[in-house]
């Protein structure tokens, strides 16, 4: 299983998310992964609700903002740059093995 724990920034929300393949999936090249969402962001709890699996190779190799994870978020939150949405990519993205494990930020400074 991924976690993944999500500091959305000046909001103060956490999103915290588990990844976990779907080892019943019989197609080895379907990369099913459920996932569990929680978050204190009411925009975020809303998405939890909806977004619970997700294919992983779709969601890597779509076209950007194309992906059921873009889909969903836009239907729930107004605030486009949110990091909050890649890092639950990034945990699917390591869970499925498509990218190692490793700690990401961002610095903002002015």
């Amino acid at each position: 299983m991924a976690i993944g724990i999500i500091q959305c920034g000046v909001c103060g929300f956490t999103l915290n998310v588990e990844a976990k393949k779907d080892i019943s999936e019989a197609d080895s090249r379907s990369k099913i992964i459920k996932l569990k969402i929680t978050s204190d962001c009411p925009n975020f709890k809303k998405m939890a609700d909806e977004l619970t699996e997700v294919d992983a190779y779709k969601e890597m190799f779509n076209k950007l903002h194309t992906g059921k994870v873009y889909e969903i978020f836009a239907k729930y939150s107004p605030h486009p740059s949110c990091p909050g949405v890649s890092g639950i990519l990034k945990t699917v993205e390591v869970e499925a093995g498509l990218a190692l494990v490793q700690t990401a930020s961002m610095s903002i400074s002015k």
